[in-house]
């Protein structure tokens, strides 16, 4: 039998950069989730205040092995 895996979508924030904002929605994600194995950028955005960059946002869909609960 194949495996089976499990798509989220995350959204990871980071004042410096894109790159540590989907660093961060990873690490996130792999310290409640086993098994992860492929994060996929899907999207990215800047959220501005006053004219200025405050946050880059990466929008980031993380796959993971997913097991059925044991009998």
């Amino acid at each position: 039998m194949g495996s089976v895996y499990k798509i989220i979508e995350l959204v990871g924030t980071s004042p410096n950069s894109w790159e540590e904002a989907a660093k961060s929605a990873v690490e996130v994600a792999a310290a409640s989730l086993r098994d992860l194995r492929i994060a996929e950028v899907a999207e990215l955005d800047l959220q501005i205040e006053e004219g200025k960059v405050v946050n880059y946002r990466a929008k980031v869909k993380v796959s993971f092995k997913y097991r059925a609960e044991e009998d």
